[in-house]
């Protein structure tokens, strides 16, 4: 497509934004969830629980 031509119409340029806009949308709409939807339960990549003092030690061990 040649741009120089789309932004010469403020009306094509206006529908291009807005299906860049809708595209990101989409895309961002289908992010899944942590957990199947329950966020408040973090599981770790062997599938443990994770709880806030595992999540302090590994802070505190990554601080200089």
């Amino acid at each position: 497509m040649n741009f120089s031509r789309l932004f010469r119409s403020r009306w094509a340029a206006l529908w291009w934004a807005g299906g860049v806009i809708w595209f990101a949308y989409d895309i961002a709409g289908e992010a899944p969830t942590a957990n199947g939807g329950n966020a408040s339960e973090m599981i770790d990549a062997s599938g443990e629980t994770v709880n806030a003092s595992d999540l302090a030690m590994v802070a505190n061990a990554l601080a200089p």
